[in-house]
C-alpha cells in the first residue's frame, strides 16, 4: 500500500515521523499528499520539536500566519547554518531562559535580542576575526547581556563566588562590548590582534576574571595571575571549527553554556541570596562535589570552586587556588545530646585536615571561623562562610570537624561536642567557569 492509499490518520502519523524536510518532498508528489503535508497540526508538531514554539512565531518573535509559514521563515532566516546546529543552539538558549524565568527573572531581563547577520559581519570586520559557527549562532539568538545599571553586577548569567574581598560575577558581553573589551584587554596585555582572541565574558565585580574565545580553534580560555592560559572546556570535545560537517561542530562557547545550563537545571548550582541580593553561586550544592554530614542535629555542607584568576602555575611548586564554601545549620528538631533536645548551639573551634594527592599537607586548629562564632538555631537559615586555600597539585581535599556547645558560649547547656565535616574535593575541573 502506497502513501496515497493510507487513511488520513495513518498518513498524518507517517508524515510526523519522517520530519519536515521529507514531508515537504512528499507534498510535491500529488494533490492529496500536498493537502495532507500542509496540515497545520502537522507543522505545529515540527515547530515544537525543532524550535520549541507552541504558537506560530517568526525568528523576531512576531506572529506568523501559520505554523508552516513560521517554520519556513525560520529555515530561511538561518539558511546559511546547518539546521541541526541551529536546533541545538536554540535548545541551549531555551533551557537557560526557562531556568532563569523560574529562578532568576532579574537576570533574564538583561538578555539582549539576537544580533543580525549585518551586526555579525560588522563585528567580524572590526576585529578582523571569523567567529566559529556555533558562537555566531549563539549571538544570533541572544546578543549577550545588558549591563548598564549598577545593580547588574550580581546578574551575571555565569555567576560566581566571593572570598573575603575577592568578588566574582561573570556575565556575557554583547557584541558592542566584546569589541571594546577585546581592544582594551589585548592592548593592556600586550597581545597581538593576530591571535584571533576575543573577550566574550568578564566579571562585573572588581576582579580580573576574563574569558577569551580563540576564533581559530574554537577553544575558550581564562587566564591565571601569571598570564597562563587554561582551557575552559576539555580539548577533546572541541571539534574543529573548520569541520566540513557543520552539524558536528561544537566550539567551546556552546559546550560551556550547555554544561552551565545542565548544572543549573539539575540543581548542581543554585541561586544565592545574600543581603537581599540574588546571584548565581558556582559552589556545587549536591554530592559528590558537595559533601553533607549531620552530627547530633547539626548539618554541614561543603564544596569548592577553582579560582583561576589568582592561580600561579609558574612557581615550583605551583599554586592552585580554591575557594570553599561551608554551610552549617541546625535541623528543625534541634541539637540532640544524651537524649536531650537543645534549640540552639554555637560554634567554638575548628579543625581541618588538608590533603594534596591523598597526602596530608596541613592541619589547622583554631577558634571561630573567619573571626565569627555562629549561633545556630533550630530551623533557621544556614550560616554560610567562604574561605580559600592553595594546593601544589591539581587534586586535593579538606575534611575536619567543628566544636560546638549546646545553648550558647555565654550560656552553655552541656558539654562540648564534635560536628563532622565530611571530606570534600578540591580538584582542577574539566569545565572552568
Amino acid at each position: 500500500m502506497g502513501l496515497e492509499d493510507a487513511g488520513d490518520l495513518v498518513l498524518h502519523i507517517v508524515l510526523s515521523k519522517i520530519g519536515p524536510e521529507d514531508t515537504a518532498r512528499v507534498a510535491c508528489v500529488s494533490k492529496r499528499l500536498h493537502v495532507s503535508a500542509s496540515e497545520e497540526s502537522l507543522w505545529s508538531i515540527f515547530c515544537y520539536l525543532d524550535l520549541n514554539i507552541s504558537t506560530p512565531l517568526d525568528p523576531h518573535g512576531d506572529s506568523a500566519p501559520s505554523f508552516k509559514t513560521a517554520y519556513k521563515l525560520w529555515r530561511e532566516s538561518f539558511r546559511m547554518y546547518p539546521w541541526n546546529l541551529v536546533k541545538r543552539v536554540r535548545l541551549c538558549w531555551d533551557n537557560l531562559k526557562e531556568w532563569l524565568s523560574l529562578n532568576f527573572p532579574e537576570a533574564k531581563a538583561t538578555l539582549r535580542k539576537g544580533a543580525t547577520e549585518d551586526d555579525l559581519q560588522e563585528f567580524e570586520t572590526c576585529l578582523k576575526v571569523k567567529l566559529p559557527l556555533p558562537t555566531r549562532l549563539l549571538y544570533r539568538f541572544v546578543d549577550g547581556q545588558e549591563t548598564t545599571s549598577s545593580s547588574s553586577e550580581s546578574l551575571g548569567l555565569i555567576g560566581g563566588y566571593s572570598v573575603y574581598s575577592h568578588q566574582v560575577n561573570v556575565y556575557l558581553l554583547p557584541l558592542k562590548d566584546v569589541i571594546n573589551e577585546t581592544k582594551e584587554t589585548m592592548r593592556h596585555l600586550g597581545f597581538s590582534s593576530k591571535l584571533n582572541l576575543i573577550v566574550v565574558a568578564v566579571s562585573a565585580a572588581s576582579s580580573s576574571k576574563i574569558f577569551f574565545l580563540d576564533c581559530a580553534n574554537g577553544q575558550l580560555y581564562t587566564g591565571t595571575s601569571t598570564r597562563q592560559w587554561l582551557p575552559c572546556v576539555p580539548d577533546s570535545l572541541v571539534r574543529s571549527v573548520h569541520d566540513i560537517n557543520g552539524d558536528q561542530q561544537q566550539d567551546a562557547m556552546l559546550l560551556w553554556l550547555e554544561e552551565h545550563s545542565r548544572r543549573l537545571q539539575t540543581g548542581t548550582i543554585k541561586i544565592r541570596l545574600e543581603e537581599n541580593i540574588k546571584s548565581i553561586s558556582l559552589f556545587p550544592e549536591v554530592p559528590p562535589l558537595c559533601s553533607v554530614a549531620v552530627t547530633n542535629g547539626v548539618q554541614v555542607r561543603a564544596s569548592s570552586v577553582f579560582i583561576p584568576e589568582i592561580a600561579n602555575l609558574r612557581d615550583q611548586p605551583p599554586a592552585y587556588w580554591y575557594a570553599y564554601s561551608i554551610r552549617m545549620s541546625l535541623m528543625p528538631e534541634g541539637c540532640i545530646l544524651n537524649g536531650k533536645d537543645h534549640s540552639s548551639c554555637q560554634l567554638y573551634w575548628r579543625h581541618w585536615v588538608i590533603r594534596a594527592d591523598g597526602a596530608v599537607i596541613d592541619k589547622v586548629n583554631g577558634e571561630a571561623v573567619i573571626g565569627k562564632y555562629p549561633l545556630l538555631e533550630a530551623g533557621e537559615e544556614e550560616f554560610v562562610y567562604e574561605s580559600c586555600s592553595n594546593f601544589p597539585t591539581t587534586t586535593g581535599s579538606i575534611e575536619g570537624s567543628f566544636t560546638f556547645v549546646p545553648g550558647s558560649l555565654k550560656d552553655p547547656k552541656g558539654s562540648q561536642f564534635e560536628v563532622n565535616v565530611a571530606e570534600f574535593p578540591l580538584k582542577l575541573p574539566d569545565y572552568i567557569f
